[in-house]
């Protein structure tokens, strides 16, 4: 007896069938693509029109493009797929990725058993179940749980909004916000390793593939830290990613301190809390390990990195001397400067602060803050 084989041709035609079954949003023709013994498969492509509908998806493409791993003893196999698509009413641009997809066989040809994350290909969260889906004045949320998540997450990005314009009026543009129902689901929507954003409450980057300058960015958060958050930690992390958003950090050349530090400056501007709480982990870990020596570096801001939180502490303090230094307006006239590619040494020194003050003053105040 022959062993299974893959179909190329005909993994094609059900990608084909799935696509117009996005595009005309039709939950019988989608749910027909899964095998006919396979509920949940029939429930999840059901479920994508659901999401097509409440994202006004567009200029939704795929193309097979190969086999990933061996045909199984039963026939099933698994395809990557370049998936294209937009969501209408907010993403100018488009998002393009690898998505693979489940196949097996039955009478007809090939049905759809569904999407996995593997060989960093991506499972966009619009293939990863019903989504619940507000959308209110250039706010769009789509979460895999609760509308009630949706709804407090929306909340936040309208105070976000109002946070941001404060110390950058004028930069703000539609927002798109994306939760997955758990940690592992951030990683598979952004086709990272598994426990890559563990322990990262959100992150800003593009749904798709990140070297496509015309491709939108959002916000992506990890429920498996934001809900155990209180409320105001919650805002700060949600204003501190549309700082992100409105400054084009995805695409910046500023420096990841400056990066990550300016963004919590502006999240934390107007929060009243003293510095053993602002900087508690920073002050724990000069306390353990001493001053360091340096600013962080790149390789401090790794997702998986020890001390992490501190070290986005230590980058905030940075800012806010700055901005002590030369005023509000000044920091942000440095951030711009730094964004636009001059070289940030040079930067600080045309503003009056030479880079080895900077971090002088910055040691001082940390070697301060623990007695």
């Amino acid at each position: 007896m022959d062993a299974p084989r893959a179909s190329p041709a005909e993994a094609a035609a059900a990608v084909a069938s799935l696509v117009a079954g996005v595009r005309s949003r039709d939950d019988s023709a989608l749910g027909a693509l899964a095998p006919p013994d396979d509920a949940a498969a029939q429930e999840l492509l059901s479920a994508v029109a659901h999401n097509a509908r409440a994202l006004a998806l567009r200029d939704v493409e795929a193309r097979y493009v190969d086999q990933v791993g061996t045909v199984a003893a039963d026939g099933s196999w698994t395809g990557v797929v370049d998936l294209t698509w937009r969501l209408g009413g907010v993403d100018e641009g488009a998002s393009s990725a690898d998505v693979a997809v489940g196949f097996a066989p039955t009478e007809d040809g090939l049905a759809i058993t569904g999407f996995a994350a593997q060989d960093r290909a991506r499972v966009p969260l619009w293939l990863q179940g019903e989504l619940a889906v507000v959308r209110t004045d250039g706010v769009l949320v789509l979460v895999d749980g609760e509308r009630s998540v949706a709804e407090a997450t929306a909340r936040r990005v309208r105070v976000g909004i109002g946070v941001v314009s404060r110390v950058l009026p004028a930069r703000v543009g539609p927002v798109v916000v994306e939760v997955p129902a758990t940690a592992a689901g951030l990683d598979a929507t952004l086709g990272v390793e598994p426990g890559t954003y563990a322990g990262i409450a959100a992150v800003t980057t593009t749904p798709g593939d990140a070297s496509d300058d015309e491709a939108p960015v959002h916000v992506f958060l990890n429920p498996d830290v934001t809900s155990a958050l209180r409320r105001a930690g919650a805002q700060v992390v949600m204003s501190h990613e549309l700082v992100h958003v409105f400054t084009d950090a995805v695409r910046s050349p500023v420096e990841p301190w400056l990066l990550e530090g300016f963004a919590d400056y502006v999240a934390l501007r107007d929060v009243r809390l003293p510095d053993r709480v602002t900087l508690g982990r920073a002050i724990e870990a000069v306390r353990r390990d001493g001053v360091p020596r340096d600013l962080p570096t790149a390789a401090d801001f790794d997702t998986r990195a020890e001390d992490l939180q501190a070290q986005y502490e230590e980058a905030w303090l940075a800012c806010r001397i700055i901005a002590e230094r030369l005023g509000e307006r000044g920091l942000v006239a440095v951030y711009d400067a730094a964004a636009a590619g001059s070289p940030l040494e040079r930067v600080l020194a045309h503003a009056g602060i030479q880079p080895t003050s900077l971090t002088r003053g910055w040691r001082q105040a940390l070697r301060g803050m623990i007695g």
